[in-house]
């Protein structure tokens, strides 16, 4: 095993997230204010997932006050506690960025 490999599999969580592309998830957000830490979430539909290993992230965009809003987080961060799935989405794509274009109930994923 090289040192790379090695300090990838340190820096993973040990459970892994079960989360797909088009899932709605609720992300557990840990926010550090000064001298308190506390946990805010952050829910939306998950649109990408990128990279492998201890790099690796994954997109969420929602909709706030009528503006659409992306959000990126690694997913063995010590900053996300946990990812909790809402709804399963069905979809065909590994990326969702058409999601961007859609308005209303037509940007629901089914």
């Amino acid at each position: 095993m090289n040192i790379l490999e090695k300090i990838d599999l340190e820096n993973r969580k040990e459970e892994m997230p079960d989360f797909e592309v088009g899932d709605a998830v609720k992300v557990h957000v840990r926010i550090r204010e000064g001298n308190n830490v506390r946990t805010q979430i952050y829910s939306g539909t998950v649109i990408a997932r990128d990279g492998h290993g201890a790099t690796e992230t994954f997109t969420v965009r929602r909709i706030s006050y009528g503006e659409g809003v992306e959000r990126v987080f690694p997913v063995h961060a010590p900053v996300v506690e946990k990812v909790e799935v809402d709804r399963k989405g069905k979809v065909r794509r590994a990326k969702l960025y058409y999601a961007r274009k859609l308005k209303g109930k037509k940007a629901k994923i089914t």
